[in-house]
């Protein structure tokens, strides 16, 4: 049986329930110059770099990279590999020389801050938001939100980030999951407020755990009464091995006994996609994360290293973020991308079945076909038509 919110969680819901329908009515006011500025944005950014890199099939034509600025996060989330709170971050030279070699030399529009928590160098992020900005990125910055706040949100408005994707996992924080929304309402409303000036688009980023089902139909509620869109991630172990990553600690895996719980909420999520929810995840995804669960997800045509990648603080390649840490070599910005398209195949045969990455699988499903691509870019413009999700 499903465990009621408790009484703060619902005072909280509440709360956010009267704020947000405030923040949705002035969201409803956005010009129509707004949406089709995102919209336009989207069109130049995934889908034309989409046809060419499919016109030049036999050529490596990324759609959409991650740049890892940090590894060093403020927070400790128990479920994150990431532990590098003492590796020095990305150089402003790789940085450029990154954006350079991806929109001058590979066509790549789509620039996606990655981390640890990028914002630990909030003076790093803004110099090269500006920079690719002015060559014509698509720069979708993510955020745990800690460290935001109305000077910076401004600043990275101002620089032209296309998109905010806050991380929050629950509604008040508890061990092992820092990342909840009353640690940053202000910040956040302030975020949601500035959308109108700067064009931007703002996002729910929730990883789903077996301690945290409450949590996530609330925020999912609350990002909709916000006019907001949402975006999920089921909790996954590391594939490789980590030095640094405890395993020991409650890291909030799913194991059979929640599973009926977790499926209620997948059920949950898919009626609310359905019914007119802005959500990143297509119903084919989020209907696959109960497969995963039960270890029974079949291999699955993943586009890492092909439509996506992603660049380590050295410049080097990866195909995903789950071999980050992997001792191929993939190539760098200063030697070229050396993935082989037999080698990949084979490896994902083996790693697709144990990983369900929310970025990749909507890479596959977004460009099955010219209508899937072409819903892709609506979902900027918080549209719905074109009818696939």
């Amino acid at each position: 049986m499903e465990t009621l919110p408790s009484l703060s969680q619902a005072v909280n819901s509440t709360r956010y329930f009267q704020i947000g329908s405030r923040f949705k009515k002035e969201r409803s006011d956005h010009s129509f110059r707004y949406h089709l500025n995102n919209f336009t944005r989207a069109y130049r950014s995934w889908m034309v770099p989409y046809v060419k890199s499919r016109v030049h099939a036999n050529e490596f034509h990324p759609v959409l990279c991650f740049l890892y600025t940090d590894l060093n996060c403020n927070l400790d989330c128990h479920y994150c590999y990431s532990k590098g709170r003492k590796i020095p971050g990305m150089t402003l030279q790789t940085a450029k020389d990154a954006v350079d070699w991806l929109c001058c030399s590979k066509g790549c529009k789509v620039l996606a801050y990655m981390g640890g928590e990028p914002l630990v160098r909030k003076s790093f992020i803004l110099e090269i938001t500006r920079y690719a900005v002015e060559r014509g990125m698509f720069v979708y910055l993510p955020t745990n939100g800690t460290l935001l706040d109305e000077k910076f949100i401004d600043a990275i408005g101002e620089a032209g980030v296309a998109t905010v994707n806050l991380a929050v996992d629950a509604m008040d924080g508890y061990t092992g999951i820092p990342k909840n929304l009353n640690r940053i309402r202000g910040p956040f409303e302030y975020l949601v407020r500035r959308e109108k000036r700067y064009g931007y688009i703002t996002f729910f980023n929730i990883n789903i755990t077996r301690n945290n089902i409450d949590d996530v139909r609330q925020l999912t509620q609350i990002a909709h009464d916000y006019g907001i869109a949402t975006d999920y991630h089921i909790n996954e172990q590391p594939p490789i091995d980590y030095a640094a990553f405890d395993p020991e600690k409650d890291c909030g895996w799913i194991t059979g006994r929640d599973i009926e719980r977790v499926d209620g909420l997948i059920d949950w999520l898919i009626e609310k996609n359905r019914s007119g929810y802005t959500m990143v995840n297509s119903v084919e995804h989020l209907a696959a994360m109960k497969l995963f669960i039960r270890n029974r997800l079949p291999a699955w045509p993943c586009r890492a290293g092909d439509l996506s990648m992603i660049m380590r603080l050295d410049g080097s390649f990866a195909p995903c973020f789950e071999l980050y840490g992997d001792s191929e070599d993939w190539g760098s910005i200063y030697a070229g991308a050396k993935f082989d398209v037999e080698k990949l195949a084979e490896r994902k045969q083996g790693c697709s079945p144990h990983c369900l990455s929310t970025c990749n699988f909507q890479v596959t499903h977004y460009t099955r076909s010219l209508r899937h691509t072409l819903q892709w870019v609506a979902k900027h413009a918080y549209t719905r038509f074109f009818g696939v999700s």
